[in-house]
């Protein structure tokens, strides 16, 4: 399938600006056709008439939304295994995804880098007269922008929270916070949501107790997850695109959590270290296509692996 049959399928926005740079050999000879370069990630056509793409997941690495020019050898691999280890799960307990079982040829060296995806679209729909995309976030624990929110007396989704409550309380069932999915994410009111999409609602709050109980079980507390739904060609609702991952979750080991010590193995640990050394400020000045120039520390770049490796160990079956 060529992009151009993807445009016509209506499954590819036009606002996202494809490439006609060569990819990756091996990939190419076989008939996968880059045509989309992504702040982490590449995307290829495949050969064949089936509604699919091919994500190569990169080194490359980016934190709120700015591109970088750093990257962490074996980054991608480790992503990509436990986003096959996540979408398993997902697909053991009835989720139909948008990653798929199957892959490409496993003795490609690239092969540990690649994921299948169904061809979809984003879920839309109107909400209070406009029409957006959304980000579905569960909550276990009041910590962030939502604490932030609740001391200075705000409700952003209006779930009645008061501000009495300590940061890092545990709620007795997970919270739904969802937003919209743009440059910048609104928060949206939880009730209105839910009317608009119970079935799903219901199923991605069911799979994320679900996870949260293994993963406990297994030495992981998720603090929470964001779960992102598209639409098929057939306009059948799966899930996508990073599912129980540290790109769309905060975990913390137990031991940590235990001893009040809150430490993300995710990507937590980039934006802290962003957060410190000023990045957002910094990239208000950069050109379109440019990527922010920083300098991480290999203890930092370390500690992110070793993260990714403590999930991985701990949470695949």
């Amino acid at each position: 399938m060529k992009i151009s049959d993807i445009v016509a399928l209506g499954l590819w926005p036009e606002s996202k600006k494809t490439t006609t740079e060569k990819g990756i050999p091996a990939l190419e000879e076989l008939g996968y056709n880059l045509f989309y370069i992504g702040k982490n990630a590449d995307l290829y056509t495949c050969p064949g008439a089936d509604k699919k793409v091919l994500l190569v997941r990169s080194d490359r690495c980016s934190v709120f939304d700015i591109p970088l020019n750093l990257e962490i050898e074996g980054k991608g691999i480790s992503q990509t295994t436990i986003s096959n280890s996540g979408a398993a799960f997902a697909r053991e307990a009835g989720i139909r995804t948008a990653i798929l079982a199957e892959n490409v040829d496993s003795s490609l060296e690239v092969a540990p880098r690649c994921q299948m995806m169904e061809l979809c679209k984003p879920l839309e729909a109107e909400i209070d007269g406009d029409v957006v995309q959304f980000e579905f976030i569960f909550r276990n624990y009041l910590t962030g922008s939502l604490y932030e929110a609740i001391q200075t007396g705000n409700d952003p989704y209006g779930l009645d929270l008061t501000s009495d409550l300590k940061q890092w309380h545990k709620f007795e069932t997970p919270i739904f916070t969802p937003t919209t999915k743009g440059i910048k994410d609104e928060p949206l009111n939880s009730s209105t949501v839910r009317e608009v999409f119970p079935e799903i609602i219901s199923s991605m709050e069911n799979l994320f107790k679900d996870f949260t109980a293994y993963a406990e079980d297994n030495g992981i507390v998720v603090v929470d997850t964001k779960f992102e739904i598209f639409i098929d060609s057939e306009g059948q609702w799966v899930l996508g695109d990073e599912v129980l991952t540290p790109e769309s979750s905060r975990f913390i080991a137990k031991e940590d959590f235990d001893a009040a010590n809150y430490i993300s193995m995710d990507k937590q640990i980039l934006r802290d270290f962003g957060k410190a050394n000023n990045w957002k400020e910094k990239s208000k000045t950069l050109k379109s296509g440019s990527k922010l120039e920083v300098e991480v520390p290999d203890s930092i770049k370390q500690t992110i692996l070793d993260g990714y490796s403590t999930i991985h160990n701990r949470l695949s079956k």
